[in-house]
């Protein structure tokens, strides 16, 4: 079956006149008679009743007109796409967990710092949800802790982010350096939504564990960033994220590191295997150098759950 058939055809179908339907494709009306009678052939079916006076379509050819008029509008779309990507600005779309991380809206914002003519936009998702996304092509990149990710999806460690405590502004941890792990235990402990961070989540309670204690985890569920620290300045609980969760500054909260041992939650970029673009090269560049003069990557003790790293050796997500 070849295009020019179903283009034919849907002319004929329009016409439903052999003369006007070959005018129309700028051929004579016996090629476009054999490619029709070709086309019926190769389908095995009959599209049009065909009389000295009249042309009609069977019931098999309007069905298949319906489908003969989409394909040809999904290859004329297709070569639209093509065309305009040759004249537009580069797309890139990038995965965000939470509008209260800043890891990937700082490497974005550097991004477009140095790449001014790409088009960016962001996607809020979970882990969970990025990973499905890489896989189909709904993302080009995405950020998170790469421990369950799928086999096609590569990882580049960008971030060692220290891992601590919100907590009220009248808490007891407020006035400390720094809070034990083991002091966690007499707290309620209010984590990420599982569907958004549920690597987080199980760093952390991996985490208390390893200090000799199973959390009390606060069992509501949270649908963003500020409702997590409504939750720590009612008291509630303490919330148990990254330094680089946003609403740490949330005025009446304090945020603390954890110590004993100081813990730090590896951020990693994320793309398919398959899909090493430029633009995808640009962002690991952008986050290389942003991850340089911030000092993300500086050498530190070693990560929880991990063999201590040298920063080198660190390219890949450990998880």
């Amino acid at each position: 079956m070849e295009l020019r058939q179903l283009r034919y055809f849907v002319t004929l179908a329009e016409e439903l006149h052999f003369g006007r339907a070959a005018a129309r494709e700028h051929i004579v009306q016996s090629a476009l008679s054999q490619q029709i009678q070709r086309l019926e052939r190769e389908l095995g079916v009959r599209l049009l009743d065909r009389s000295t006076h009249h042309v009609d379509l069977t019931p098999a050819g309007s069905a298949f007109l319906i489908e003969a008029r989409q394909i040809l509008d999904h290859v004329s779309r297709a070569g639209q796409v093509a065309r305009n990507a040759v004249t537009s600005a580069p797309t890139l779309r990038a995965g965000i967990i939470d509008a209260g991380y800043d890891t990937m809206p700082q490497i974005l914002h550097e991004l477009q710092h140095s790449h001014s003519d790409f088009t960016i936009h962001q996607v809020e998702a979970g882990t969970p949800e990025q990973y499905r996304q890489l896989a189909d092509g709904r993302l080009d990149i995405a950020i998170g802790h790469a421990s369950q990710a799928p086999a096609e999806v590569t990882s580049k460690l960008i971030r060692l982010d220290p891992l601590g405590v919100l907590v009220p502004d009248d808490h007891r941890f407020a006035d400390l350096d720094g809070v034990p792990v083991a002091a966690l235990s007499d707290e309620l402990l209010l984590l990420g939504e599982d569907a958004h961070t549920p690597e987080l989540n199980r760093f952390v309670i991996a985490l208390c564990r390893s200090a000799g204690f199973t959390p009390t985890i606060y069992e509501g569920t949270v649908q963003s960033s500020r409702a997590a620290a409504d939750l720590v300045l009612q008291h509630r609980c303490v919330h148990c994220v990254p330094s680089s969760f946003r609403t740490s500054n949330r005025p009446g909260t304090t945020w603390r590191p954890l110590t004993e041992p100081a813990t730090h939650y590896p951020w990693s970029l994320l793309w398919h295997e398959a899909n090493l673009s430029p633009h995808i090269a640009a962002v690991i560049d952008s986050a290389r150098h942003l991850a340089e003069r911030l000092g993300w990557l500086a050498p530190v003790a070693p990560v929880f759950g991990e063999s201590a790293p040298s920063v080198a050796g660190h390219s890949d997500d450990a998880g």
